[in-house]
């Protein structure tokens, strides 16, 4: 008996201790590691602003470098993220069903663009993967943000183009080819919700292409996966879904024992746990990866800021915005971009000017940035929203 009533309270404490954490305890990210999260927010936000206050008190948890967000519904409310964070910028790019997106750290991440890649293949890939090219300490990474066909029967069928795992096989053909012919030297994260496993038998695998190519590719989740089911990123299931590969290029960083892949359980540190992370905020957990880089010393403390403050006003806006900023220097110039990455206008500053009128024409409503250039320097950078 005396056994028994042990070991009832030491279960008693660990469960109440479990429970006990607070998203104040939360923690991910650090000064020395580029810290990269993939995180499926399931029809963001599946509680209206409840979902944003969650997501806005996790994210400032976590301390993290950049965020690469599947499966917002509602374009509007995403910029409402972005509102209650500070020195934080994203973008959300439209598509026809469930949209991808970037959060990132304007202190840590610079000299950004962002497009979406391989138009025309919705088959294979019924949202168009989002490229984020950056630097970081200095040093230029792309990272593809992904969100793949869900469901099949876990049977891959070759001769059926339709069937679930052949599509996902297919796209992980795309993204291979499109990484070898684009970025064959680079650092290369590619992330997402790939809604398959990893640990399938080859013939089965959908990742196989990239499993077969050790020399250039490496889950590095692969442990989790391997591992206790307590650990993966879709419980209700339960399976691991979410996955972050790189390339070679980034083998000895991952391999720096500072370096980390973590399923980030945010549900322990709720109340409620895992019903009220799943009814406020996603049935996915996020999955982060930590690189530490010995040659870049960079820190959040030390990084280089922008050296001007760049502003529009109205914004959101509709038919024209008066973008604003410090005494123009000699050649500088004001770029403006669609969310696609292409370029839509071009202001070239007189000397000492401060603010150009931009009047928008015929474009349509969505997302745009401005750049302000001095010289071949990125100085600054801001997000606009048009709307019709």
């Amino acid at each position: 008996m005396r056994k028994l009533l042990l070991l009832l309270l030491t279960f008693t404490l660990t469960f109440t201790g479990l429970f006990s954490q607070n998203l104040e305890d939360l923690n991910f990210g650090s000064d020395s590691t580029l810290d990269v999260v993939s995180w499926n927010l399931e029809w963001f936000p599946t509680s209206g602003s409840t979902t944003i206050d969650y997501v806005v008190e996790i994210i400032n948890a976590l301390d993290v470098d950049l965020i690469a967000i599947q499966e917002i519904d509602e374009t509007t409310m995403f910029y409402q993220i972005l509102e209650e964070l500070d020195g934080w910028d994203g973008i959300c790019v439209d598509s026809d069903y469930l949209e991808l997106a970037f959060l990132y750290r304007t202190d840590v991440i610079e000299d950004v663009e962002i497009v979406q890649i391989l138009p025309g293949y919705s088959r294979e890939l019924p949202r168009e993967p989002l490229v984020m090219k950056m630097k970081y300490g200095g040093e230029d990474f792309v990272i593809i943000n992904n969100h793949l066909k869900c469901c099949g029967d876990g049977i891959m069928d070759l001769s059926d183009e339709w069937d679930e795992e052949t599509r996902r096989f297919d796209a992980c053909n795309l993204l291979d080819d499109y990484i070898t012919v684009n970025y064959p030297d680079n650092n290369v994260i590619l992330l997402g919700d790939l809604n398959d496993i990893l640990t399938d038998e080859p013939e089965n695998n959908v990742f196989q292409t990239f499993l077969d190519d050790s020399e250039n590719y490496l889950f590095t989740d692969m442990a989790i996966a391997e591992g206790n089911s307590a650990d993966w990123s879709y419980p209700t299931w339960p399976s691991h879904l979410d996955h972050i590969m790189i390339t070679s290029e980034l083998f000895d960083e991952f391999e720096n024992p500072s370096s980390e892949i973590l399923t980030i359980k945010v549900d322990e540190y709720l109340s409620n746990g895992w019903t009220e992370y799943e009814n406020y905020v996603s049935d996915h957990r996020p999955v982060g990866l930590k690189l530490f880089f010995e040659s870049t010393g960079l820190s959040k403390s030390n990084s280089i800021q922008s050296e001007v403050d760049l502003r529009n006003y109205p914004n959101p806006f509709s038919d024209y915005t008066t973008i604003s900023f410090q005494a123009a220097k000699e050649n500088t110039t004001i770029e403006i971009y669609s969310s696609k990455g292409k370029q839509i206008k071009h202001f070239a500053l007189t000397k000492g000017q401060t603010s150009i009128k931009w009047n928008t024409g015929d474009l349509p409503e969505g997302v745009y940035l401005a750049r302000l250039i001095y010289g071949q320097q990125l100085m600054g950078m801001k997000k606009m929203v048009l709307i019709k």
